[in-house]
């Protein structure tokens, strides 16, 4: 499976652009290749272009999650299991349940596969401008960060995110997280103290 997918990630490169919007696309509905495998090297090779390409990234990625959207809705929760465990699935439902659509921030900024939420998002009815929303701060975060290492480390960007980057977007998915958590907290206070 491996070879098949070094065979494909190398074909695409040859598309430059389009490659990485197809695999950026692809990435939030359906596949597995992630948009890094291109992003990076391109970057690396075009830092003068690693801004754009971080845009590209973002936007045919939430595309692509709206594609894993309409995926959910239409077909439910079967077409995971197909291809996904069922506990991984509970994994998800939980983080719905309990981060609302602040799960899709999460998944769209680590290394969690992003478009297991995509899809759980259109089985759970999740708006499309809440969808659009999270994944416009969680994916844009997310590649724009590493062009930010790509513009600033150059050739060691690669095997500083390799090494790094889980840990990174761990921790500020997880400050993301508190901050969200702090913010319904207050919400709730003051819906309280309004009711008295």
């Amino acid at each position: 499976m491996s070879e098949w997918l070094a065979v494909i990630e190398n074909w695409l490169m040859d598309y430059g652009v389009l490659g990485l919007i197809i695999v950026s696309f692809t990435d939030s509905s359906f596949s597995p290749i992630i948009p890094e495998v291109l992003l990076i090297p391109m970057g690396i090779a075009s830092p003068d272009k690693v801004w754009l390409y971080a845009f590209y990234t973002t936007v045919a990625s939430i595309l692509g999650a709206l594609l894993g959207w309409y995926i959910g809705k239409k077909l439910g929760r079967p077409i995971l299991l197909r291809f996904i465990k069922e506990d991984k699935i509970d994994k998800v439902e939980y983080y719905f349940e309990r981060y609302g659509a602040m799960a899709i921030l999460i998944a769209a900024f680590t290394p969690v596969p992003y478009k297991v939420f995509t899809i759980f998002s259109g089985i759970s009815k999740v708006k499309i401008r809440t969808l659009v929303f999270w994944s416009i701060l969680g994916r844009g975060g997310r590649f724009f960060l590493e062009a930010a290492i790509i513009a600033a480390l150059g050739v060691r960007a690669k095997p500083f995110i390799e090494e790094n980057f889980a840990y990174l977007t761990l921790g500020i998915g997880g400050i993301a997280v508190i901050a969200f958590i702090i913010y319904r907290l207050i919400l709730t206070r003051k819906k309280t103290a309004e009711s008295k």
